[in-house]
């Protein structure tokens, strides 16, 4: 079986830096930017890291310390860590925090009454999202000048890697319990922006659910993607040692997903780059035949 692990250091955050480092000075909308920023979810979290002035974040979630989770665990050892807690965040004494559309309601509400400032930021439900949430956070920061550089980057370098491509290599996605992603996931739009053709397409699979390991057989997929397991072992996870999905992912070529699938920020990017290289080299094992 070949097992592409594509994800070390992201060298498209080389990119994003150099854009924020270059961007314009401070304009009008950027007086007064918040001192003592907190996040409250991984998505945000890594938004932040990414777009903050230095000493400008004070905390993360402990999210964003999981490797198989953040793409940015590194980086969030240097803040201190939060669990989401109302109290423990109130206690912070932020003066701006940055939850998810889907953050807890409760701790938000709690935060509100105490007088905390709390912005929800938008789920990225495509990667056309992912622009426009960059400039939210930015301008939140008061970092809209490094955010507008950030995500024209970004959008750029999204440009140049959309090659959809119906007749591509057929991609199918499996994990613990079968799962298997469908049409309405941004792991569909990551392939069929890279010239795969999903096959969630064809078996009209719309949400995230299981998927029948007779189907996956059937459907003969060219690449089998499945995320990085955690340590230890589970009854879920059982099904990937079945020797039907082992013949199929050792025919097909298994590819583990990063933690840049995980959260609409631009290090998606990163995610892309990898997936056209897996594509490349499928089509020259096809030729090569």
């Amino acid at each position: 079986m070949s097992v592409l692990r594509p994800y070390s250091k992201p060298a498209f955050a080389a990119v994003l830096a150099a854009a924020v480092s270059t961007a314009a000075p401070l304009s009008a909308q950027d007086i007064d930017p918040p001192a003592r920023v907190v996040s409250m979810n991984l998505c945000t979290d890594q938004l932040a890291m990414l777009l903050a002035a230095p000493g400008q974040l004070l905390s993360v979630s402990y999210v964003a310390l999981d490797p198989l989770s953040s793409a940015m665990a590194d980086e969030a050892q240097d803040y201190v860590i939060n669990h989401g807690g109302a109290e423990e965040i109130y206690l912070l004494q932020p003066d701006l925090v940055l939850a998810f559309e889907w953050s807890d309601p409760i701790a938000i509400s709690m935060l509100r009454r105490l007088g905390i400032r709390v912005e929800q930021v938008p789920n990225a439900y495509s990667l056309a999202d992912i622009g426009p949430n960059i400039r939210l956070v930015g301008g939140l920061l008061g970092r809209a000048a490094e955010a507008e550089a950030m995500a024209t980057a970004y959008e750029s370098r999204l440009a140049e890697l959309t090659t959809p491509d119906e007749t591509g290599p057929r991609a199918a996605f499996y994990g613990a319990n079968g799962v298997s992603s469908g049409t309405w996931s941004m792991s569909h739009q990551l392939v069929t922006a890279a010239g795969f053709h999903h096959i969630a397409d064809e078996l009209q699979i719309t949400a995230a659910g299981q998927l029948p390991l007779e189907m996956l057989v059937l459907a003969d997929p060219d690449i089998v993607f499945s995320p990085e397991l955690y340590a230890g072992a589970s009854q879920a996870e059982s099904i990937l040692d079945h020797p039907a999905y082992r013949a199929v992912a050792k025919d097909a070529g298994a590819f583990t997903t990063s933690a840049t699938w995980d959260c609409g920020t631009p290090l998606v990017i990163e995610a892309l780059e990898d997936l056209h290289a897996a594509r490349d080299r499928i089509l020259q094992e096809e030729t090569a035949e």
